[in-house]
């Protein structure tokens, strides 16, 4: 940035007011955020650099850092604008803050952008377009994986359904390793009302069981993919999986499935593939 950065503000109190966003932050995890989030560690600060001020709409509000730390993050801390205030502070401060030792000793107040409806999402995706679809997600360690493996294989857009959970959660974002922050998502709305518009957008839609009809191998090329995904244990529902196409990977007997986060990665590797999505 070429403006100026203002120095960092010390925090000498946990109790300061103007780090109260960064406060217990695992207990209020559980509760949202109303439009806010919290970026966790350089490398999901880095992604979140990227995107602000993109067309994605996400923005940094505030940033806090230990400060053994900062002299390693002043270029980093110069890509966002001289108006997003970086707070510092010592070990046990940071720790009274967090709420719990925060080893990383990075994080930032987000701000998410205003929603799109699904219907508009879909049509600014190109004419050859890889989406993944979440049914059901709640585990919050899966769906960032889920997110990760998205952005490796290049999916243009996640949907998730009003059962997933939200990947803004802090702990889905870090392991996205910030994936979250740079492939444009969709959450809500029931999968029947996603699925109707995924069909009516043109997508040839695949839900992913060890039921599967269709060896994931013998998957046939399609301009416009949509790969569905359900809860780990019970699956995608059966009248669901009734009235679409599915596939299935092959593995060794005995065991009943695979995590679902790894399943989407060969899911979106192949058909990645197969639509000509990936480098060579």
């Amino acid at each position: 940035m070429s403006e100026t950065r203002p120095l960092p503000i010390r925090v000498e109190d946990a109790s300061d007011p103007a780090v109260a966003e960064f406060r217990d932050i695992r207990e209020r995890d559980l509760v949202g955020r109303t439009g806010r989030f919290i970026a966790e560690g350089t490398v999901v600060l880095n992604m979140l650099a990227a995107a602000h001020g993109q067309e994605n709409g996400f923005r940094a509000e505030k940033i806090l850092v230990l400060e053994n730390r900062l002299a390693g993050l002043e270029d980093m801390l110069g890509r966002f604008p001289a108006d997003v205030p970086v707070y510092t502070a010592s070990a046990a401060v940071i720790d009274a803050i967090a709420g719990f030792h925060l080893h990383r000793g990075v994080l930032a107040l987000g701000r998410k952008p205003e929603p799109r409806p699904l219907n508009e999402a879909l049509a600014r995706l190109s004419e050859r377009a890889l989406v993944t679809v979440l049914s059901g997600i709640s585990n919050h360690d899966n769906a960032g994986a889920i997110f990760r493996n998205s952005a490796a294989f290049g999916a243009s857009l996640v949907i998730l359904d009003e059962t997933s959970c939200d990947p803004l959660y802090r702990k889905a974002i870090r392991v996205s390793v910030g994936s979250v922050l740079t492939v444009p998502f969709h959450r809500g709305g029931s999968i029947d009302e996603i699925l109707g518009k995924l069909d009516q957008a043109g997508f040839s839609i695949w839900g992913l069981s060890p039921t599967g009809k269709t060896p994931l191998r013998n998957l046939p090329a399609s301009n416009r993919t949509a790969l569905l995904l359900g809860t780990e244990g019970e699956g995608l529902p059966q009248d669901l999986m009734r009235r679409i196409n599915t596939a299935r990977i092959a593995q060794m007997p005995g065991l009943d499935s695979l995590n679902v986060a790894t399943a989407a990665a060969l899911s979106l590797h192949e058909m990645a593939y197969r639509m000509g999505l990936l480098p060579e």
